[in-house]
Order: structure tokens, then C-alpha cells, then sequence
């Protein structure tokens, strides 16, 4: 099978480290021959280093642009063209590629881009159509949630029987996350509690409500934001950049509590990522974030300025009992990429029909 291994080049957001983990499952097992492909004009030879050992690259030295502007009217030119021959072609990032024999399985994360496409760069103008055609046109498609599974069978009138739910995973290594040592928090310049907002910054990340929720109580600890894009600081706002994924995990198990006012969300791994490390979790009440949390998060309507001040401070006074921690951490323990990868098999043979 040949996966879309584009969203591995370049700093790693959600459907980057889906992409590297759900590679790394699939090139250990025995009943999955897979190779990527990365669809850039330059760069394309950087994935073989970003690869588990063993996976082979190949390249579709073509502008991702006009890829997609071909692959809007006819499935050329065909993947297979400059990758060989597959059984299966998997689209990781909403984009299933032009195929000539091989069955298209296509990932879709959310639908943001239904929901608000005056917030998609120029550059994912048509992203609308191409991921109506692909679904269309794919054999399966994969998503992360239930949630996101009837919204895309409801929203893009697929058949729910076509869709695989493929739950992300959380790593073993943040199990074992611990506090930010004093050089971590030296070079970061962390204050000594603080609340965290991991991810990419963007309009439906929700920091306007955010930021004026922790304004209305000065009583909480400092804002800390970390992720790509520009984050909004000041006093008692701090953005430490994009951080490797050790650092991350140590400034996760750090924070008095993560919280994550998304407007929507696909899934939300940064919420099941706090919970390995014990740390207590405010997110907004939609249903993905609703379904993966299980009851072990507060949920806060969305926009309610005075709910999530209440739940922030609930958050931070939540008393930390070990019956409390170890219901959280054994739910987050029972997301895993070997289930993910498991179930995405499954996709793969459905797709193969």
C-alpha cells in the first residue's frame, strides 16, 4: 500500500504525527507491504529520512498546487505513475490522490473546512470540492471520531457503512512525562504554574474566549501557548514556540491544567495526552471532544465566558486522588496506535472489497 506521507516534512501539527505514527505501525507489520509518497516539487527526498527503517519513499516531484487542480476534474496523472504499482492508495490529509487501479482510502479529520472556508489559506481554496470528490471516489474513508464519522456520512452524503472510525493514539512516553526540570523552565522562561493550550493557533482554536475568560480572573495562574502560528501575549499570556516532543511532554506534565476552547475539533489529542500525565483537563462540550474524553474532562459550552472561568478554577482545585488518576490515565491507556493502525488495516480491506 502507498501513503500520502506529505504532512511528515515540515514541523508536525496533529496530522503530522498521525501520519508519522499511524507509518511507524503500519512498516512493522507483516500483512502490510508500505511505501510513501510525498507530493512536492521540492523536498520529496527528505521523507526517506523521515521514515520508520525499512520504509521505502518515493516522490511526486510535481507543485502540490497544480496536483490538486488536475485532480479536480480526472484522477490524472495517477500516483501510480511515479510510485508504482499499489494495491491501496491512503490520502492521510483530506486529499485522496489520482489513482489508476489502486483503491483510494481517504482520511478526513474534521470538517472545518465546511464550516468556516473563509478561514482556509489561499492556497486551500478548493479544498471543499477536492475532499467531496475524494470521498466520492474513495473505497473507504477513515475518521478519527464517531462524531466526525456521521458528520461526514450526514454532511458529504456518503454511506456510514463506507467509513471506518481509526481512533489516534496516545505514546507510552507520556505516561511517563515528568515536570520541566530548572533548565526546561529556565530557557522557556516558565512561571511556576501556569495553563496550557497546545496546538496550532487559529480562529477556531477559540483564544479569543479564552483570553477573555482568564482576563474576567486574575485570580489564575499565566497562559501558556505552544504550537506554530501567533499566539496572543502579554503579562500573563507567554508563547514558547513549537516545541520537540520531549520538551512537550515535560511542559504538558507541568501545567496546572490543559485547556483546549476549540470551537470544534476532529479529536483532540492533546486532551488524552494530559490525562497520561495525570493533569487535569477543560475543553469545550462538542462531540468529538465529548467522545474521547469519557467523562473524565470539564466541558464547557462554547463562548460561555463565565462557564469556562468556573471550570478553569474547578480545574485547578481539583483535588488529585489517586482513584481519580488512575481512571484517567487507564482511559487515555485505552487509546493506542496499534489500534489505530488495526483499524485502518481494516479500511485498507474494505476498500480491497
Amino acid at each position: 500500500m502507498l501513503l500520502d506521507g506529505t504532512p511528515l516534512l515540515g514541523n508536525r501539527t496533529g496530522v503530522g504525527r498521525y501520519t508519522a505514527s499511524l507509518g511507524e505501525e503500519l512498516a512493522s507489520r507483516s500483512d502490510v507491504d508500505m511505501r510513501a509518497v510525498a507530493f512536492t516539487l521540492r523536498g520529496w527526498r527528505r521523507l526517506r529520512h523521515v521514515l520508520p527503517h525499512g520504509a521505502r519513499a518515493r516522490g511526486m516531484p510535481v507543485a502540490a498546487r497544480l496536483l490538486r487542480k488536475s485532480w479536480l476534474h480526472s484522477t490524472f496523472p495517477p500516483v501510480e505513475l511515479f510510485a508504482g504499482r499499489a494495491d491501496v492508495v491512503h490520502g492521510t490529509n483530506f486529499v485522496l490522490p489520482g489513482t489508476f487501479r489502486a483503491a483510494g482510502v481517504l482520511t478526513i479529520h474534521d470538517l472545518a473546512f465546511l464550516d468556516a472556508p473563509e478561514e482556509l489559506a489561499p492556497s486551500d481554496h478548493e479544498l471543499p470540492r477536492l475532499v467531496r470528490l475524494g470521498a466520492a471516489r474513495a473505497k473507504a474513508i477513515c475518521t478519527p471520531t464517531a462524531a466526525v464519522a456521521d458528520a461526514v456520512a450526514a454532511r458529504l452524503g456518503v454511506d456510514r457503512d463506507k467509513i471506518v472510525v481509526t481512533p489516534l493514539g496516545v505514546d507510552a512516553a507520556w505516561f511517563t512525562g515528568r515536570r520541566p526540570n530548572k533548565d526546561l523552565r529556565d530557557r522557556l522562561r516558565l512561571p511556576k504554574e501556569y495553563l496550557l493550550f497546545v496546538g496550532a493557533a487559529g480562529p477556531r482554536k477559540g483564544l479569543d474566549w479564552l483570553l477573555k475568560a482568564h482576563a474576567a480572573a486574575p485570580e489564575l495562574p499565566p497562559l501558556v501557548f505552544t504550537g506554530p502560528g501567533s499566539f496572543p501575549v502579554g503579562e500573563r499570556a507567554r508563547h514558547v514556540g513549537y516545541l520537540s516532543e520531549v520538551d512537550l511532554r515535560n511542559v504538558m506534565a507541568g501545567a496546572s491544567a490543559l485547556v483546549l476552547p476549540s470551537r470544534d475539533e476532529g479529536f483532540g489529542l492533546p486532551v488524552l495526552e494530559a490525562m497520561a500525565c495525570d493533569v487535569p483537563v477543560v475543553c469545550t462540550d462538542v462531540p468529538a471532544l465529548r467522545e474521547i474524553s469519557g467523562g473524565y474532562a470539564h466541558l464547557v459550552p462554547h463562548g460561555d465566558v463565565d462557564a469556562l472561568v468556573h471550570a478553569l478554577g474547578e480545574a485547578m482545585a481539583e483535588p488529585r486522588a489517586a482513584s481519580r488518576s488512575a481512571q484517567r490515565r487507564a482511559h487515555a491507556a485505552g487509546y493506542t496506535w496499534r489500534r489505530c493502525a488495526d483499524a485502518t488495516v481494516s479500511a485498507y480491506r474494505k476498500a480491497l472489497g
